[in-house]
């Protein structure tokens, strides 16, 4: 066998084709809501914190942004409505973001959707014990490569 040929470069490519065509899928079903999938991303992760908000500096961790690009991310999402800025009462310089009732309500317009092309498109290939396999997996990776993806989360 040849390093062409090693198995660990077809499993990188694999996670990298699904990722990819996946995120075609995703984006397809954001388009009628006006959505670009980063925008989403951002609306996701303050729906599932607690007070559904989080302190920037920990949304662009977890969203692996830059502090400045959530800025911008956090600057469209309050033009719409869907997000307003609160100050963080033990630090005068940060910041929270935190989702508006209009940004619950299009989160919980996007949802069922999104939910099913995952289904569809991902978790319906597996077996229940195959997509446990999986998510255990791609934990233990996602810790080691991103420790901080669940920054601000108690």
């Amino acid at each position: 066998m040849t390093l062409r040929e090693d198995p660990r470069l077809t499993a990188f490519g694999l996670i990298a084709e699904v990722y990819q065509g996946l995120g075609e899928k995703l984006e397809q079903q954001l388009a009628p809501f006006d959505m670009k999938p980063l925008e989403f991303e951002v609306i996701l992760r303050l729906g599932r914190s607690p007070e559904s908000r989080l302190r920037m500096t920990d949304l662009a961790l977890q969203a692996h942004i830059t502090t400045s690009g959530v800025t911008r991310v956090v600057d469209r999402l309050e033009q719409d409505g869907l997000v307003e800025r609160a100050a963080c009462p033990t630090d005068r310089r940060g910041s929270f973001a935190q989702l508006t009732s209009a940004g619950q309500a299009r989160l919980d317009a996007i949802l069922p959707g999104h939910l099913e092309v995952i289904e569809r498109w991902f978790t319906s290939r597996f077996t229940q014990r195959q997509l446990t396999d999986l998510l255990t997996g791609l934990h233990v990776v996602r810790d080691a490569v991103r420790p901080d993806a669940t920054a601000g989360i108690s």
